[in-house]
């Protein structure tokens, strides 16, 4: 049997390569600088995990697959290299990974995970590897002894392109990741387009200045046309979302926002290639959502408590949307948004961006950056968000919220963005 180590096991795309390949019987072991939730349930999975990083851990390993965080100085990726044993990254191991697979690979700048999701509903025969956590199963893996694999595929290390897709979506491809490109826009569409081109069935957002005028056959969703009557129902304090898609008639999600029913019908003119409608109607009612992605954590006739993942000013803006009318559906009359900004170059090259993105909220809470592994950016915030109120903690106690220099935040709709350390802090 195989053994392979991973380095930097607990991130959420990595943790999920781990899963499958001791789902396909190999050996698997990893570590990480810390302990985390993911470290600890892949233990209970019978992963060995092992913390901080040490020499000794990579001994006796046929190969080591190693996150896009881990630099060449680390001690294991050294040792590794020291003894002759074959290092991949993250990026290099995929075609090892996903080979024998029918692999249905979903990529964007946006809503590329929500649409893995649905799909993974939709076809509900298929094994995931997505980067976030899946309610219904409480994973970012599922293993099915089937050819059909749903891949949450990225672009911001160029990885798509090692996917082999045999269906491709593409949800958007505004600039996200540029760093990896050169900054360079034209090389970014370029590797959108190389993805798209392996691809036997492509499945696109036509409304996408860039994916409209692709010279490749594809099939077409035009949001504004094809998709009618979107409206949003709360039960039991949870929005639900019905649409009408083309001549399909009418469908029913889980959660709230034209962006997510723009998702869902890119997810079902993908599953349309295997199943009937009526099937994938079905299927989609048993959809329960991902972890962050406008996850309800608390929600009463005084108080919700929101946790989103958004941690670009166009997921933030689309979100917002959807909290502002959920706030209206259930007659909150304060509207609070919590921000955790993720990464300096992210922030400094969006500000304008983020500053219109959070115009409208009656409240504005602002946490120190997530720097992510980056060098600080002197940055001064509070010249740029003037009515901000700027907190260095925040926990959750009970019902509440509460800030480090005592503040507390028990009132109407308040909610959480960004990909580092806030979801832990609501929660």
């Amino acid at each position: 049997m195989k053994k392979i180590h991973f380095i930097g096991i607990g991130g959420i795309g990595i943790s999920a390569l781990a899963r499958f390949l001791k789902e396909k019987g190999f050996d698997i072991s990893g570590s990480d600088l810390k302990e985390s939730k993911t470290t600890m349930e892949l233990e209970k999975q019978g992963i060995k995990v092992s913390i901080p990083h040490k020499a000794k851990n990579v001994l006796n390993k046929d190969l080591v697959i190693y996150s896009a965080a881990i630099k060449e100085e680390n001690i294991e990726f050294k040792e590794a290299k020291k003894l002759g044993i074959q290092c991949l990254s993250r990026k290099e191991a995929l075609p090892m990974i996903l080979k024998d697979k029918k692999v249905l690979a979903v990529a964007g700048a946006h809503g590329k995970s929500t649409t893995s999701s649905i799909l993974a509903s939709l076809l509900d025969e298929s094994s995931v590897i997505i980067g976030a956590i899946l309610k219904n199963f409480g994973s970012n893996m599922i293993y099915k002894a089937n050819d059909k694999l749903i891949f949450e595929a990225d672009e911001s290390d160029s990885s798509f392109l090692n996917s082999n897709p045999h269906l491709a979506i593409v949800t958007n491809t505004e600039a996200e990741h540029l760093e990896h490109y050169d900054n360079d826009l034209k090389k970014l569409q370029k590797a959108y387009y190389d993805f798209l081109k392996q691809a036997k069935i492509r499945v696109v957002n036509a409304e996408d200045e860039y994916l409209a005028n692709l010279d490749l056959d594809c099939i077409k969703l035009y949001p504004s046309k094809d998709i009618k009557d979107c409206k949003t129902v709360i039960k039991d304090y949870k929005p639900h979302t019905s649409f009408k898609l083309k001549d399909y008639g009418e469908f029913h999600i889980l959660g709230i926002g034209n962006h997510l029913a723009i998702d869902a019908a890119l997810a079902i003119l993908a599953a349309k290639e295997y199943k009937s409608i009526d099937e994938i109607k079905a299927n989609l009612q048993s959809y329960m959502g991902i972890k962050k992605r406008f996850d309800i954590l608390e929600a009463d006739e005084n108080l919700a408590i929101i946790d989103d993942y958004g941690h670009h000013p166009t997921e933030i803006k689309a979100t917002l949307k959807a909290a502002f009318e959920y706030a209206k559906l259930l007659g909150y009359k304060k509207i609070s948004a919590i921000f955790e900004p993720h990464r300096y170059t992210r922030l400094l090259a969006n500000l304008n961006e983020f500053k219109e993105a959070f115009k409208d909220v009656d409240e504005l809470i602002i946490l120190p950056v997530y720097a992510a592994g980056e060098k600080e950016i002197d940055i001064n915030l509070k010249e740029h968000f003037k009515k901000a109120i700027f907190i260095n903690d925040l926990k959750r106690e009970g019902k509440y919220l509460v800030a480090n220099d005592g503040r507390v935040f028990d009132e109407g709709l308040i909610i959480g963005f960004g990909a580092g350390d806030i979801s832990n802090k609501l929660r």
